[in-house]
């Protein structure tokens, strides 16, 4: 079961606030070197189903992805794995696109530095 949506302005404050939640990236690797929410993690929808145990231990979820649509799908998918029924799990309405026009993203860049100047005029795609 998932537990809705949760909009881009409150996922920018859980991590202003350093709240104990985990920002689950679903897109390919590549899109997500490119460009994503500063501490957010990759884990690609395709491997959600493999990779459900690393999200055993979490108490919040926030599923991404580009407009918000199929990290809907990937939240419902995690609320129905039994290892994560206790987290809260959300899926992030309106997607990297409306987060990334509001509060920009980060781009993993080879020296491991976040580029915040590069982060607002890159588009989340």
């Amino acid at each position: 079961m998932m537990d809705g949506e949760i909009s881009t302005d409150e996922v920018h404050d859980l991590l202003e606030d350093d709240a104990d939640v985990r920002i689950v990236d679903i897109r390919d690797e590549r899109s997500f070197e490119h460009s994503h929410i500063p501490d957010s993690e990759n884990i690609p929808f395709g491997e959600l189903m493999d990779r459900l145990e690393e999200l055993e231990d979490a108490d919040h979820i926030v599923t991404v992805c580009p407009h918000g649509k199929s990290s809907v799908q990937a939240a419902q998918l995690l609320g129905s794995y039994e290892g994560t029924s206790d987290a809260r799990i959300e899926s992030m309405d309106g997607g990297l696109e409306k987060y990334g026009m509001k509060f920009g993203l980060v781009r993993e860049d080879g020296d491991g530095t976040d580029d915040a100047e590069s982060a607002t005029r890159e588009s989340p795609f």
